[in-house]
């Protein structure tokens, strides 16, 4: 069953930011994650939105996504996208 980590984010210091985004692919690919959305620019419905960007990565199973997200990899460039942005995550399952 697939789980998508679905991300809000406001990025404050780009340059940071673009820290993060060069490791990041690298890494949750080794753990079968695919990007299926990155958008700067969406089209707001319904309420407000206070984000620079929203990003949708497909993990095929909760298990590879936690093997990815606490990974030492992935730990380590974590660092740079929390100094960076104001973010708010969240794991959702897919049908």
């Amino acid at each position: 069953m697939p789980y998508f980590f679905i991300a809000n984010i406001k990025i404050i210091d780009s340059v940071e930011y673009q820290k993060y985004i060069n490791e990041a692919e690298k890494v949750f690919k080794q753990y079968n994650g695919k990007y299926l959305a990155v958008e700067d620019t969406p089209l707001i419905l319904e309420g407000s939105w206070d984000y620079t960007r929203k990003v949708v990565i497909q993990f095929d199973s909760q298990l590879e996504f936690k093997n990815w997200y606490h990974s030492r990899d992935y730990q380590k460039i974590l660092k740079h996208r929390l100094e960076a942005a104001k973010c708010d995550t969240v794991l959702v399952k897919g049908l």
